[in-house]
């Protein structure tokens, strides 16, 4: 992990350091099962942020002010949120155009947060697909 996240994420409460672990994870685990090459993780406006190459960035944080849940942002300026909107409707609480809302408690798996990472992580050659291609 990023030395500065790892100390970042050292001060957020134990709950919302294994969620944000596990989300990192699978982040990790999309790339690697979707052959996307090297995840580049760093601290982006102090937030954890992965891309790979060929993809949009997606970041991760909690917040004091929303302290029961973990929010994973995507570029606003991107259709995905809006397919992700369309697809997993029921799923997930979205924030605006940016995020899906992640409670702590939640299971974190492949299913449809895993979905939506890989689009996010195959987004420049799947945007102008229908659905990104779903």
């Amino acid at each position: 992990m990023d030395p500065e996240l790892e100390y970042k994420f050292s001060f957020y409460p134990i709950e919302a350091q294994r969620q944000l672990d596990n989300i990192r994870r699978l982040i990790f685990t999309v790339a690697e099962e979707n052959g996307l090459g090297e995840v580049e993780e760093a601290c982006k406006w102090g937030e954890a942020s992965y891309l790979v190459k060929g993809g949009s960035t997606i970041r991760i944080d909690w917040k004091s002010k929303d302290s029961d849940v973990i929010k994973v942002y995507f570029h606003c300026q991107t259709t995905l949120i809006d397919t992700f909107k369309e697809i997993y409707h029921d799923d997930f609480e979205y924030e605006g155009k940016r995020a899906i809302v992640i409670p702590l408690d939640a299971k974190v798996e492949q299913g449809p947060l895993g979905h939506c990472i890989g689009l996010a992580l195959k987004y420049h050659s799947v945007k102008h697909l229908p659905l990104l291609g779903s």
